[in-house]
């Protein structure tokens, strides 16, 4: 730099500044190097010179203000504002001034120290008395602002003391309150922190980095308004937090020098002057010194940039110095930084405060680090050291000098190069060796060529290594590298095409792989450089297509993709990218692959389904959306179409091409027309219109290739009628979208192709064009061989062209060819051709069975037989196949023939030639024998003339049939034989003549047991899926076999000749052969029904019989068997009444009562079986004509011994119904009756043993109730099932229920309910034991309420069964069973049945349930089911709950049974038994609830009834009179006004109870209170309003949920009643309670919670305060979640707007809560209180102590649990405002 250069402009710049003010004029400039000397820049012309002294190298000069050193040849300035080049301080400023002001400032030795903040001047004397009142206010003035400032300080003291917490949480939020105290007091609070910092310098450095983050925090936020004596106070200690620790403590350091950035932002220049101070030249810096510099270089590009020349030159002889990593690497990061830094100006000189610099100025320097980072660091082992270097180099390159960067080059290459050898450093090689190319590139280098080798081997090698997505550096490295090609592309483009396309050719993977993304890349990148080389890249490219890796695939695609988009397809070979593209589309699709991001499949295995996935994307997107693609693909895509193999790619090509068509025609139809002679490969219209037919007969296959191909079917112009395809190929289109795979008939969609086939052919013009698509077909037929289905429609296609064609040679000539070139040994193609011929036989039926008759003649058929006879393995099999062709033909002729021309050609042409080949075991020719019969037979049938054809080979082909039938084996289904030859066995028997009844025998038993006698469904050989198919088509066949048998006798003749044959099948001891014969007699039976014709009223002569078959089968051990034997009874029944003269639709009620039976058969219960054994006995009985009874009964009889016990026991209840048997007097004998009885049950466990038991049982109770009675209570306990089923059946008549219960009723009633055993120790409790004979009763009732026909007779007595039922509940609650059983009960129960338990509680239970259930109230007892009753009532601690619940669903359910029930219970409130007047209190208490007592006149007595119960001895006695007398509120509220002095004083009582230790009273009170309260008098609740207020204020804090949330909401409910007179002192209540009720909303239980919010919206209105009520009404819903902090802070600011005096009030408050028990309280209180303060009049600040809340804060800030500490330390950070 010349000397004298930066004189001028420094004397200039600092005059003028000194005239505005903005610089002290005593302040001393000073340059580098040697210069003139320079006038001091004061006005007075003193000036000071520089001369360099001998030996030290430099020159010092002194004037007045300042001292100053030049060290190393760096000038340096000391005084104010002497570096003032920065945004903020000297923005704007030119480069030659900040580079005289980038220096080291230092006090002189002799200065004396300079205050750390300047004290104000002194004030200017005042006269007079107004000077002294002015010179007052000031001082007081002056004193406020010291004390708030002293508050502040000992706010952010308190916070910085608790720093020392061991949870982030609490770190995090002091972390906020100092940025709160910060945003308030900025000045304050850093000067505190500032202080703090110095203070306690032993504080551990983690909780100085909270402090330092809260600086920068709040020096971001008022760095504009921050002076700059305040700002050097922060910058100061930030220096000295960064350098205090020779060692690096990044967490520490680093919160200190981002304070220092933040600072730097604006005072960039003080920042400087501080830390050059700890950045001498000679001594190496602190790591974060340097880092510093770095930060700031990134954070304020402007300000820093004109101090790195200096910084620069300081740091360079400093880089020697650097002997550990660390250093390095930070110096190398500061150079990377600044760098960038000065690249950012460079690019933004339009902005920059001087324009005029350039690259040169840094360029020497930059050069000088360059060459310590080469050649020293960059070979050191560490490896992130080397990194660092290799991150500098970069950013660095654009910054040498030209011609140095030259030199360089030869060695910078491949020493970066040389680092690819550690791949973890990779990407920052890759980054950088960029930024060094596009230098190289920028400066024209020549020296680049000379590296470009070795440099192009190194970048392919890193881009053939595929990158990992799951590391982000690799995807970045990948990126890195194909930047680099691109500048190379840029410049060198013939060479790196030279080094390319070798690559392309080469065998490795990873190789081809890695110069296809580079081609890619430069094709995208340099596509100007790359027009001229579109040839060479396309010949290329011929072996890669070639490759099978899936990875070169998808990269070669994704060329093909860049290709189409500059124009390479369009060039000579581009038609081969076309052809790969489509074959990639061809691929299998398998699942649908789940393509991610691009390259996250680099390094795992891509499938088939991914290749074609990224294909058919490109196919579409290059097709659709490259305008210049379109005269390229259209019309070479429809090359495609046509061949076979390709098939998977028709779908996209489809889309493609009708995409590409619609183009074409919006151009014109010149455009559009195909020119097949210009373009030789294009397929012909017959050949298209024949691939998309048989394409689009599978239409859901390949992603919807059907409607694609029926899409471009109907855009090409081939020669057809417009008209025709343009309405029916958007119907077929319709069609297959309204349908699925699942829905769409296969065979009914292809008989729609084939008929528009047909009609296409009608309609074309041209007669010879069938002809050639005939021919056409037949030439396609060979590439289907591998597509059976596909095939086997195309020949449909052919046999429906030729039937259109009008030359009958061809015709002749293509069967023939058809006939000798099928390929015989595929069986779908077998029926394929057949079906072709008999398509072609609808025009040419002669032609066809001429062509036959030659074939069968013929040397091929000839041939084939005798070359085969050679392989004798293997002739008979393929000899068989051509046979079974040829004889399925004929059958297909015959189906497809004119009806009027098939049947005189049925015996000369047709079956003479099938019959021939009957003899034969193989199971392709059996079958082809059956379908062919069975089309000849429905051919014959079909025919008008049918009537009139006597079928002569009937009989013998029936035979046949059966033969093949009896030669399948019986234990396993493998193949359709037997279905088939039924089905062809149905066609067979309707022609004439008929079959005689011998044949048809035989013919039943044949199928019969060809199928009934299978083995069951799963053990069938069969897959699954085959096998149910399979076996329901046979079962099937043989259905229709039977009903096509029984129409040709449609008699009861003809029925029985089937039943005769079916019967023995029916009683099979086998269930699968009962439910398959069952089934197949349910069909034939409503078949007859259906079919029956009766002209005059006959006799149905087996009815009987038929009915005695089927009726025990009801009961069948199968379900299903089940279900089909009682539609056999049903349809029997109803073929009776129509031979009884009724019609066919008659329905008799009876009968049809048997239909509704089904469902309940499906549970194989027993009484459900025995109820459906009655009702069909009992409608069997009604419809039987009486000359068939007896072969009934005889035939039932046979019964008995059905294999089946289910029937057996059936046709035994059947039998009783029918035959009622009458009972005999036998007192005396009863009880050994009964005994016999219960031991036969005990002895068989069987159901109609069962049943005949209880109809003794019930004939013996029916004569002799009360010793049936007696004799079984005499049973043990607890009741056996045995002796259960005796009970139960004295329940059948209703009558003798009601008497057996009355007796029982007097049995419970009549002893005691248990006995005290005394036994026990004194003080214990003694032990209640159950009294037997109660007991016994009541299980005995239980029993008979169990059976439903009790109803009636517990309906009569409901009161009595109730009120004894509830009092037994009430007295066995507790109580123990008898201990003592008998010895005959444990004899029995150790017979194997499991012994029941047995308590008195739970059984008194479960009767009361019965009893409710029988006695029309079943609602009642569900209605307690559901609420959980039935459980509570056998608990003590709850049984009143469940008897509440019990008396709600009666009150609910059961309203008119009530008069009785209150009637028996009233006089047990005075029973001797506590737990009988707990149930009658509680159950009173409920039913006040329910208006039924007004409605019956119980309101009054019930009332004093409950009064009265207030001196009970008992606690829940006095509770539950409460509750009832709460309750009146909800039953009757009209009545409550009318007796409410009564009720409330009976609250108050029950408020001041005595003995009430758990408050249990006290809460029931408060709770019923709440509920009196709406309805009472309002003079009466205002007496004692503030009475009730204070009396229910403690128990706001209880410890027991439920009372705090009753006084809660009674508190909200009182506040109704606060106008008039009581108004302000209830206001009072109201503010004493309104902290407590919103802490509360904080509390750990919903209800408490919930109780608040409904407290709080009543108290709203009473408040004076229309925002806090709205607020109160809109945000505390009960339902809705309450943002907790937002909702308290807008409380609070309402509450000091409207009320601040109460502030104070409010937080004493809110310091009580400060010991909550709570947590969440606790946490809430400190929180309401910061809320406060925030809010809080300046006016109203006085009347806090804020040494109180400091002192109590501070004692919380210690408290266990986290979220407190937070909340404390965030209300510490609001108290700046009363600060």
């Amino acid at each position: 730099m010349p000397p004298g250069r930066l004189g001028a402009p420094l004397r200039g710049q600092q005059e003028n500044r000194a005239c505005l003010g903005l610089e002290d004029p005593s302040g001393l400039a000073l340059a580098r190097g040697p210069c003139p000397a320079l006038p001091c820049p004061s006005r007075a012309g003193r000036e000071a010179q520089w001369q360099r002294g001998p030996g030290r190298g430099l020159a010092q000069a002194h004037g007045p203000g300042g001292a100053c050193r030049v060290v190393s040849g760096v000038g340096v300035a000391w005084g104010p504002g002497s570096a003032a080049a920065a945004a903020g301080e000297g923005a704007g400023l030119p480069l030659s001034l900040s580079l005289s002001l980038s220096v080291l400032q230092e006090k002189p030795r002799d200065a004396p120290a300079a205050p750390r903040r300047p004290a104000p001047p002194p004030p200017a004397p005042l006269g007079g008395r107004g000077g002294r009142r002015r010179r007052r206010k000031e001082e007081e003035g002056g004193g406020r602002r010291m004390a708030a400032a002293a508050r502040v300080k000992r706010l952010a003291v308190t916070l910085m003391d608790a720093t020392t917490d061991k949870d982030p949480l609490v770190h995090e939020q002091i972390f906020s309150a100092l940025c709160y105290l910060g945003e308030a007091e900025p000045e304050e609070v850093l000067n505190t922190c500032e202080e703090y910092l110095r203070q306690h310098d032993k504080l551990a450095y983690p909780h100085r980095v909270i402090i330092l983050r809260a600086m920068e925090a709040v020096v971001r936020s008022s760095v504009s308004r921050m002076d700059k004596t305040a700002a050097k106070a922060v910058i100061s200690v930030a220096s000295n937090e960064m350098t205090k620790s020779k060692d690096v403590l990044v967490e520490w350091q680093q919160a200190a020098s981002n304070v220092l950035v933040a600072v730097g932002r604006r005072f960039i220049n003080t920042v400087m002057e501080e830390v050059l101070t700890k950045f001498q030249p000679g001594v190496l810096p602190h790591y974060f010194v340097v880092r510093t510099f770095a930060s700031l270089s990134v954070a304020n590009v402007f300000g820093m940039v004109p101090f790195l020349p200096s910084v620069l030159g300081t740091m360079l002889p400093m880089l020697g110095m650097a002997k550990q990593d660390s250093m390095k690497i930070v110096f190398c990061f500061a150079l990377q930084n600044f760098s960038e830094s000065i690249q950012e100006y460079l690019a933004n000189l339009d902005q920059a405060p001087d324009p005029t610099v350039r690259r040169d100025t840094f360029s020497r320097e930059t050069f000088s680090a360059y060459e310590v980072l080469f050649y020293n660091w960059l070979q050191s082992r560490e490896a992130k050291l080397r990194l660092a270097v290799v991150e500098a180099l970069g950013p660095m390159s654009p910054l040498l000098p030209s011609e140095k960067l030259e030199e360089q080059l030869p060695r910078l290459v491949p020493g970066l190069l040389g680092l690819y050898r550690r791949p973890a450093e990779a990407y920052c090689v890759s980054k950088s060796l960029c930024q060094i190319l596009e230098a190289a590139v920028n400066i024209g280098s020549r020296t680049l060529d000379t590296q470009l080798d070795p440099l192009l081997h190194a970048l392919q090698a890193q881009i053939s290594v595929p990158p990992d997505s799951s590391v982000p550096v690799q995807l970045k490295n990948h990126n890195e590298v194909l930047r680099c090609f691109t500048v190379l592309a840029a410049s060198f483009p013939d060479r790196l095409l030279a080094f390319l396309l070798p690559k392309l050719e080469t065998g490795n993977e990873r190789t081809r792989v890695g110069a296809l993304a580079i081609l890619r890349q430069i094709i995208n990148s340099a596509p100007s450089q790359m027009e001229a080389k579109k040839p060479f890249v396309l010949s290329a490219m011929r072996l890669p297509l070639q490759d099978h890796s899936h990875k070169v695939k998808r990269a070669l695609v994704q060329v093909i993709s860049a290709m189409a988009h500059h124009g390479y397809l369009e060039q000579p070979g581009g038609e081969a990218m076309t052809e790969f593209l489509v074959r990639q589309c061809a691929l299998p699709a398998g699942e649908p692959p789940q393509l991610p991001r691009r390259q996250s499949l680099e390094t795992e295995d891509l499938t088939d389904g991914h290749i074609r996935s990224i294909s058919v994307n490109t196919l579409l997107l290059i097709s659709t959306t490259i305008d210049r693609m379109s005269e390229v693909l259209w019309p070479s895509l429809l090359a495609f179409v046509t061949p076979v193999h390709l098939t998977g790619a028709l779908t996209p090509l489809c889309r493609s091409l009708v995409y590409l068509a619609a183009k074409k025609q919006e151009k014109g139809l010149k455009d559009f027309q195909l020119h097949y002679d210009a373009q030789a490969n294009l397929p012909s219209a017959c050949a298209l219109l024949s691939r998309l037919l048989v394409v689009a007969s599978q239409p859901y296959g390949g992603e919807g290739r059907g409607a694609a191909a029926l899409g471009l079917l109907s855009v090409l112009p081939l020669h057809v009628h417009p008209a025709l395809w343009g309405k029916k190929l958007p119907q077929l289109v319709e069609h297959l979208e309204a349908n699925t795979r699942a829905t769409l008939c296969q065979e009914e969609w292809e008989d729609t192709l084939l008929k528009f086939l047909q009609e296409t052919l009608v309609t074309v013009p041209d007669s010879s064009w069938a002809g050639r698509l005939a021919m056409e077909m037949c030439q396609q037929l060979n590439s289907y061989n591998n597509s059976s289905v596909e095939k086997n429609f195309l020949y449909k296609c052919v046999g429906t062209a030729l039937a259109a064609c009008a030359d009958r040679d061809l015709v002749g000539k293509l069967l023939q060819e058809l006939l000798e070139t099928a390929r015989y040994q595929e069986e779908a193609e077998r029926e394929g051709l057949a079906c072709c011929l008999g398509l072609c036989a609808v025009a040419y039926l002669d032609e066809t069975l001429a062509k036959l008759e030659l074939f069968v003649k013929s040397d091929v058929f000839r041939k084939s037989a005798g070359l085969f006879s050679i392989f004798k393995d293997r002739s008979d099999h393929e000899v068989e196949k051509v046979k079974g062709t040829l004889i399925l033909c004929y059958g297909f002729v015959a189906r497809y023939a004119p009806s009027e021309l098939v049947l005189a050609r049925i015996d000369t042409h047709i079956l003479r030639n099938i019959l021939l080949y009957f003899n034969t075991k193989d199971l392709s020719l059996k079958l082809s024998l059956i379908q062919s019969i069975g089309m000849v037979s429905q051919a014959i049938s079909n025919s008008t003339q049918s009537g009139d054809f006597t079928f002569s080979h009937k009989a013998e082909l029936v035979s046949q049939m059966m033969d093949f039938i009896k030669a399948e084996p019986l234990d396993s289904l493998r193949t359709p034989v037997r279905q088939r030859a039924m089905a062809t066995c149905v066609y067979l028997v309707f022609l004439e003549p008929p079959l005689s009844e011998g044949e048809a025998a035989e013919l039943l038993d044949t199928c019969l047991s060809g199928v009934l006698a299978l083995p069951e469904a799963e053990a069938l050989m069969l897959e699954e899926e085959r096998k149910e198919t399979l076996w329901r088509d046979t079962l099937g066949a043989l259905k229709d076999l039977l009903k096509a048998l029984l129409q040709r006798c449609l008699t009861p003749r003809g029925l029985q000749a089937v039943f005769e044959r079916l019967g023995p099948w029916i009683k099979s001891s086998k269930e699968h052969e009962r439910e398959r014969a069952v089934e197949v007699a349910a069909v034939v039976l409503q078949f007859y029904r259906e079919k029956l014709n009766v002209s005059t009223v006959v006799p149905f002569y087996n009815l009987g019989l038929l009915v005695a078959l089927f009726s025990p089968r009801c009961t069948d051990s199968l379900a299903r068997t089940r279900w089909h034997a009682i539609d056999c009874v049903r349809t029997l029944l109803c073929i009776q009444l129509c031979y009884e003269g009724f019609s066919r639709d008659h329905r008799d009620e009876s009968v049809e009562k048997l239909s509704s039976l089904k469902l309940g058969l499906q549970d194989p219960d027993v009484n459900t079986l025995f109820q459906a054994c009655c009702t069909i006995a009992r409608v069997i009985a009604k419809r039987l004509p009486p000359d068939q009874l007896l072969s009934l009964l005889l035939a039932m009889l046979e019964g008995l011994a059905d294999p089946d016990r289910n029937c057996s026991r059936a046709a035994a209840v059947m039998i009783n119904s029918i035959l009622k048997e009458r009972g005999a007097v036998l007192l005396e004998k009863v009880p050994e009756i009964l005994a016999v009885v219960r031991a036969k049950l005990q002895e068989v466990d069987e159901e109609h043993v069962r049943k005949a038991a209880q109809q003794t049982v019930y004939i013996l109770a029916s004569q002799h109730r009360a010793a049936v009675v007696a004799s079984l209570l005499g049973n043990p306990l607890p009741l056996d099932s045995w002796t259960g089923t005796m009970w139960r059946a004295l329940a059948a008549d209703p009558a003798l229920a009601a008497q057996v219960l009355e007796l029982l009723l007097e049995k419970i009633n009549r002893d005691v309910p248990y006995k005290e055993n005394k036994s026990f120790l004194r003080g214990s409790h003694a032990e209640r034991v159950a009294t037997p004979l109660p007991l016994s009763a009541t299980c005995a009732l239980q029993e008979l309420l169990s059976v439903p026909e009790s109803g009636p007779a517990v309906a009569g007595l409901f009161g009595e069964l109730f009120v004894a039922l509830l009092l037994r509940v009430s007295c066995t609650v507790g109580v123990q069973p008898p201990r003592n059983l008998p010895a005959k009960e444990r004899k029995s129960l150790s017979r194997g049945q499991p012994p029941r338990t047995l308590d008195p509680c739970s059984s008194a239970v479960e009767t009361l349930k019965a009893m409710l259930t029988q006695g029309g109230s079943g609602m009642v007892a569900k209605a307690v089911t559901e609420a959980g009753g039935w459980e509570l009532l056998p608990t003590l601690e709850r049984h009143h709950e469940g008897v509440a619940l019990l008396a709600s669903a009666m009150a609910k359910h059961a309203g008119p049974k009530l008069s009785p029930i209150v009637k028996g219970l009233a006089p047990m409130l005075n029973s001797i038994y506590d737990s009988q007047r707990v149930t009658t209190t509680a159950f009173f208490a409920e039913l006040l609830k329910s208006n039924v007592v007004n409605d019956l006149v119980l309101l009054e007595s019930m009332m004093d009834n409950m009064t009265a119960r207030q001196r009970d001895p008992c606690t829940a006695v006095r509770m539950l009179a409460l509750r009832g007398l709460g309750n009146m509120a909800l039953g009757s509220p009209g009545k409550v006004r009318q007796h409410s002095t009564q009720l409330l004083a009976s609250m108050v009582n029950g408020l001041d109870d005595k003995d009430d230790p758990r408050d249990a009273v006290a809460l029931e009170a408060m709770g019923s209170l709440s509920r009196l309260l709406p309805f009472a008098e309002e003079r009466d609740v205002r007496s004692m309003l503030l009475h009730l207020a204070i009396r229910i204020r403690p128990f706001f804090d209880n410890e027991r949920p439920e009372l705090r949330q009753s006084s809660i909401v009674l508190f909200g409910n009182l506040t109704k009643f606060s106008a008039g007179s009581c108004e302000d002192a209830f206001f009072e209540q109201i503010l004493n309670g309104l902290v407590t009720l919103l802490l509360h909303l904080q509390d750990p239980k919903p209800e408490v919670i919930k109780a608040c919010k409904f407290a709080l919206r009543l108290c709203g209105p009473s408040m004076g305060c229309p925002m806090l009520c709205d607020m109160f009404q809109n945000h505390l819903h009960e339902h809705r979640s309450l943002h907790y902090g937002e909702f308290l802070n807008d409380v609070c600011r309402h509450l000091m707007q409207n009320y601040p005096d109460t502030v104070q009030r409010l937080i004493a408050t809110n310091l009580f809560y400060f010991k909550s028990n709570w947590a969440d309280i606790r946490a809430a209180a400190p929180m309401f209180v910061g809320f406060l303060v925030l809010h809080v009049g300046r006016e109203h600040c006085q009347q806090l102590d804020l040494d109180e809340l400091l002192a109590a804060l501070t004692v919380l800030l210690k408290d266990p649990v986290t979220v407190v500490r937070v909340k404390v330390a965030e209300t510490l950070g609001r108290l700046v405002r009363i600060a």
